[in-house]
C-alpha cells in the first residue's frame, strides 16, 4: 500500500466558552479517523485551533475586566485540557489570534482584492451611542413591531415569527449599554461570491461533498449568490484589514484560514513543506470535518476564497449531524447540556468515544445520547464482551503457567478469521461508517466468547491431564482479545495502551500484520474497564443542572405578554391566507434566527424571511406545505425584501410549529 499524505482538520471551537458533549461528536469522529490513518502507515496530520475573534469575545472580556488576549489564553488552556483527557490528539492546536493567521489572512485577502473580487458599499446599521460601536442583530432587543412581544432580538420575533430590520423594533435598546441605538452609515467590504458561481457549481458536484450536501449547495447556487460582507467596524477584536484603518476582518473570514495557520505553525516547528499541502498543485489530501450548521461557509465561501487566492481546495468536506440527549435537544433545565469537564469528573472518557463510534455513520443524521442505551452498550460490549475475554483467560495463564502463553495455536482457522476481518473493518473506518465497524468487531467478540464457552477452561482446570489444553485454550482467548483491541485502537486508545502493557506487546500498525503470541510472557492482569453505574449518570445530570441554574431560561409567563388589542372580524377577513409550497430554504448569512424561503403561492413565487431557524433545518422544509399571509405589504430588510409572512405558533427556540395543511392541499388554495 502506497503511503498517503493527509491533512485533517476539525471545525474551530469558539473561544468564548467550554467544550460540551455536542462539540465532542466531531472531535472524537475526527480523532478516530486520524488514528486509523496513522495505524495504516500514512503520513497524516491533524490540526485545529481556537476561533478567537469577534464581538462576543470582546464583550465577555470587557465584562470580566480582562483583555481579550487574556480571555482567549484562559479558554485555550481549558479546551486543550478537555481534549487531552478525551484522548483527542492534535498534531498542532493553535489559535486564530496568531501571527501566522494574520499573515495568511492578509495574503488571501490581498490576492482576492487584486483580482477584483472585493467591492465596497455603504450600509446603514444600528449603532450604540454609549459604547460607540455598531451592533450585531443579536445585541439589539426591543418590542416586536408586529405583535408587541417584548425582549425580542433585532431580526425576528420568537413569538409571532415576524421578520424586520433591527431599527424597526419598538423601544429598541442595545443589549450592551441599554441605550437606544441610532442609525449610522458605514462603508463595508464585500467578497463577490457570485464571481465563483461556475467554479462552485462544478466543484460541489465533483465528489468533494456528501450527496445530500451537494444537493443543498445546488439549491443555494440556483437561488443566486450574494456578496458576502467580510468587514466589521472598530471596536472589534480581530485583525485590522490592510489599507483600511478602523476596518477588521469578519471572524468568519479568518476562522477557516486558521486551519492553514495552525498547519503553518506546525510546519515551521518541524521543517515540513507547507506548500506541499496548501499550494495550488498540491497532491496531498485535505479533509475538513464539520457540523451541518456551518456548511454554507465551508462548501461555498471557503473553496471560493481558496480558488480565488490561487490555493488548493479541499479533497472532501465530511459533514455530521447534531447531538441530542435522551431524544431531545440538549437542555439546561434538564441537566443534559453537559460540559466535557462535568462528564470527565464522573465517567471514563473512553465510554463516550465508544458510544459515539457505535452511533456514527458517514451521513448527516443526528445522533442521540440515550443514557440507558449508553450504560447498556458500554456494559455489554466493552465490559461484558471484550474485557471479559482477557479477564476469563488471564487468571489461568498467570496462576497455572506463570504468565507464559502456549507454544502452539489451538485454533488456527479461528485466528485467521479474526485477521481476515481487517479488510472490511478498515473499509468501514475509511468511509467513516464507524457504527458498522463496531458491530463487526463485537460480532468477533461474540465468536471469541463462544469459543471459550465451548472449551470451558474452568472445567479443564479441574481435570487431570488437561494442563496443555487449558493453556492452549486460554492462550487462544488472549490472542483473540489482542486482535479485538487492535481493531478498537482508533476508538479506545486508552484501553489499547493498558491492554498492550498487560500483553507485554505493543501494536504500532494495523491489525493485518498481527501474528500469534506464542511462548510469550504476559504481565499481571488489572481490571481494564468497570461497569457504568446509574448513580454516575445521575451525578452528571445533577452537576449539569447545578452549574447552569443561573443560565436557566426565563419562565414562559415572563416571555409572553398578553396582547391588549383585539382585531375586528372585518379586519381579519382582509387577510389573504394561502396554502404555500416551500420550494427552497436557506440560512441567512449574518443572522442566527432567519431563514430565507422561496414559496409557491399558486400564481407566483415569493421570497419570505422567517425567524424559524432555531426549529427547522433548511433542508427539512423543502417541499412542505404551509400557510402564508399573501397580501402583507412587502417589507425591506437589510437581507432583502420579504414578500409575506408564514403562520407559526409556539414559545420559540426549538418549539416553533408551522401551520401544516393536509398533504392533499395544493399551492395557491385560499384558506377560510
Amino acid at each position: 500500500m502506497t503511503p498517503r499524505k493527509i491533512l485533517v482538520t476539525s471545525a474551530l471551537p469558539y473561544a468564548n466558552g467550554p467544550i460540551h458533549l455536542g462539540h465532542l461528536v466531531e472531535y472524537i469522529q475526527t480523532d478516530i479517523w486520524v488514528r486509523f490513518q496513522k495505524l495504516r502507515g500514512h503520513e497524516c496530520y491533524y490540526v485545529c485551533a481556537d476561533d478567537a475573534h469577534g464581538t462576543p469575545i470582546m464583550l465577555r472580556a470587557d465584562q470580566e475586566g480582562i483583555s481579550p488576549e487574556a480571555l482567549i489564553a484562559q479558554v485555550w488552556q481549558q479546551h486543550t485540557a478537555d481534549f487531552a483527557e478525551f484522548n483527542i490528539v492534535f498534531d498542532n492546536y493553535h489559535s486564530t489570534h496568531s501571527a501566522e493567521n494574520q499573515a495568511l489572512s492578509a495574503l488571501i485577502y490581498g490576492r482576492l482584492h487584486d483580482a477584483g473580487h472585493i467591492s465596497t458599499r455603504t450600509i446603514t446599521q444600528a449603532y450604540d451611542p454609549v459604547k460607540l460601536m455598531f451592533l450585531p442583530d443579536r445585541f439589539i432587543k426591543g418590542d416586536c413591531p408586529k405583535c408587541g412581544a417584548q425582549d425580542q432580538y433585532g431580526d425576528s420575533c420568537e413569538v409571532c415569527g415576524a421578520t424586520y430590520a433591527p431599527m424597526d423594533l419598538k423601544n429598541a435598546v442595545s443589549a450592551i449599554s441599554g441605550e437606544k441605538p441610532i442609525a449610522k452609515e458605514s462603508e463595508h467590504y464585500f467578497f463577490n461570491l457570485a464571481d465563483f458561481a461556475d467554479m462552485l457549481a462544478e466543484w460541489t458536484r465533483a465528489g468533494h461533498l456528501q450527496p445530500e450536501v451537494a444537493n443543498k449547495m445546488a439549491e443555494w447556487l440556483k437561488s443566486g449568490l450574494q456578496p458576502w460582507d467580510i468587514s466589521r467596524d472598530a471596536p472589534y477584536f480581530g485583525f485590522e484589514m490592510p489599507n483600511a484603518p478602523g476596518k477588521y476582518f469578519y471572524v468568519w473570514l479568518d476562522a477557516p484560514i486558521g486551519y492553514m495557520a495552525s498547519f503553518k505553525n506546525y510546519c515551521d516547528k518541524h521543517g515540513l513543506d507547507f506548500n506541499a499541502f496548501w499550494g495550488k498543485h498540491s497532491t496531498a489530501e485535505l479533509y475538513h470535518f464539520i457540523g451541518k450548521d456551518i456548511i454554507y461557509f465551508h462548501a461555498l465561501f471557503w473553496p471560493a476564497m481558496l480558488h480565488g487566492a490561487h490555493l488548493r481546495t479541499p479533497t472532501a468536506i465530511f459533514v455530521h449531524g447534531f447531538l441530542t440527549v435522551n431524544g431531545e435537544k440538549m437542555s439546561k433545565s434538564r441537566g443534559t447540556f453537559i460540559k466535557a469537564r462535568t462528564y470527565l469528573e464522573h465517567l471514563n472518557p473512553e465510554y463516550l468515544r465508544y458510544y459515539f463510534a457505535a452511533k456514527l455513520s458517514s451521513g448527516m443524521d443526528d445522533i442521540d445520547l440515550n443514557f440507558d442505551d449508553f450504560s447498556q452498550r458500554v456494559n455489554a460490549d466493552l465490559v461484558g464482551k471484550v474485557v471479559n475475554i482477557a479477564s476469563r483467560c488471564s487468571g489461568f495463564i498467570l496462576k497455572r503457567f506463570d504468565g507464559l502463553l502456549s507454544g502452539h495455536c489451538a485454533e488456527p482457522v479461528l485466528f485467521e478469521q479474526f485477521i481476515l476481518a481487517h479488510a472490511s473493518i478498515a473499509d468501514y473506518y475509511e468511509t467513516r461508517e464507524y457504527g458498522k465497524a463496531m458491530r463487526e468487531i463485537m460480532a468477533l467478540a461474540d465468536k471469541a466468547n463462544a469459543y471459550i464457552d465451548e472449551k470451558k477452561p474452568w472445567v479443564l482446570a479441574k481435570e487431570e491431564g488437561k494442563e496443555q489444553e487449558l493453556q492452549a485454550v486460554c492462550s487462544m482467548g488472549i490472542n483473540l482479545f489482542r486482535v479485538l483491541v487492535a481493531y478498537l485502537k482508533p476508538v479506545l486508545p486508552g484501553l489499547a495502551q493498558a491492554s498492550e502493557a498487560f500483553l507485554n506487546s505493543k501494536t504500532e500498525a494495523w491489525a493485518d500484520g498481527l501474528s500469534l503470541l506464542l511462548n510469550h510472557k504476559i504481565n499481571t492482569f488489572k481490571p481494564l474497564m468497570t461497569r457504568v453505574e446509574p448513580e454516575k449518570i445521575a451525578s452528571i445530570i445533577e452537576a449539569s443542572k447545578a452549574s447552569l441554574e443561573k443560565a436557566a431560561p426565563e419562565p414562559a409567563a415572563k416571555r409572553f405578554e398578553p396582547i391588549a388589542e383585539t382585531v375586528a372580524f372585518d379586519a381579519f377577513a382582509k387577510l389573504d391566507l394561502r396554502i404555500a409550497k416551500i420550494i427552497s430554504a436557506e440560512c441567512v448569512e449574518g443572522s442566527d434566527k432567519l431563514l430565507k424561503l422561496t414559496v409557491d403561492i399558486g400564481d407566483e413565487t415569493r421570497t419570505i424571511f422567517s425567524g424559524i431557524q432555531s426549529a427547522y433545518q433548511p433542508q427539512d422544509l423543502q417541499g412542505k406545505l404551509t400557510v402564508v399571509i399573501a397580501n402583507l405589504a412587502p417589507r425591506k430588510m437589510r437581507f432583502g425584501v420579504s414578500e409575506g409572512m408564514l403562520l407559526a405558533a409556539g414559545p420559540g427556540d426549538k418549539e416553533i410549529w408551522l401551520l401544516s395543511p393536509d398533504a392533499g392541499a395544493v399551492a395557491g388554495l385560499r384558506v377560510g
